[in-house]
């Protein structure tokens, strides 16, 4: 594997640093490029590559590689940790994104007399066409290595009008509250009479209980309801826990629709 010439330190001009990197990616046929990033970044469709390599799986870890059904694409997308899950199923709620994908670019580099290359952990396409590329830090923070070789993918997103991420865990009662919603992001739970019915009792914010039963049956309504958050027709603080006496309101794009 070989770089584009010239040395490149994170930190510095976004433009000259992200001409000196090349993209590797596999197509969906498989077949490998090396192409400038500056170019790949404008002509492919990484959304639909895949991993560029698997992950690992490493005996005694509790959470082992896996695959993540996105209700944003209607396809699976893997994970390669625990922390890449959530952090999968935050990307997956977020109105912004319209498809996710693991792993799909390495972006390598030449510092001095070495080659380096780092693959993000996940990179998702947003409304406006551009992208976010994304790498966990994990509970014991960013390693030097990684921090360093963020500065460097975050000066090549930013380049072309991408952005990335170098996230930390979440709150965890966010966490909690999306992950519970995420049981039910299945369309198959936006099925029947309920949408329409959820947008007009919820017209005004009221304790979530309260509407279930004066809509009908609550072990029909309730998964419509948490369909109904997941997808954003509804809102509920998700910095707080969830219970039945949450109160739920329309997003106020329903409201504007309506």
């Amino acid at each position: 594997m070989q770089a584009t010439d010239g040395a490149v330190r994170g930190g510095g001009d976004a433009a000259v640093v992200a001409s000196r990197i090349d993209a590797c990616f596999r197509d969906p046929l498989g077949r490998a490029h090396q192409v400038p990033w500056l170019e790949a970044a404008q002509d492919v469709a990484f959304e639909g590559c895949p991993a560029v390599r698997p992950f690992p799986v490493r005996h005694g870890r509790r959470v082992a590689p896996g695959w993540w059904w996105s209700s944003t694409t209607g396809r699976l997308v893997a994970y390669g940790s625990g922390a890449m899950r959530t952090q999968l199923m935050l990307l997956d709620r977020d109105p912004a994104v319209v498809a996710l994908a693991c792993r799909p670019v390495e972006l390598v580099w030449r510092e001095e007399s070495k080659v380096v290359g780092h693959a993000p952990q996940l990179m998702a396409r947003l409304q406006d066409g551009s992208g976010l590329f994304l790498d966990c830090a994990g509970r014991g923070g960013s390693s030097a290595r990684l921090a360093e070789r963020a500065r460097v993918v975050a000066a090549a997103a930013e380049a072309v009008g991408w952005s990335y991420r170098l996230a930390g865990p979440p709150d965890p009662v966010v966490v909690a509250n999306v992950r519970w919603l995420a049981g039910y992001r299945h369309p198959r739970y936006a099925a029947g009479p309920w949408m329409p019915a959820l947008v007009e009792v919820f017209s005004s914010p009221r304790p979530a209980v309260e509407a279930v039963c004066e809509l009908g049956d609550p072990i029909a309504v309730w998964p419509a309801v948490f369909h109904a958050l997941w997808s954003g027709v509804l809102r509920v603080r998700l910095d707080e826990p969830l219970h039945e006496r949450a109160v739920v309101s329309v997003t106020r794009q329903e409201v504007e629709a309506a």
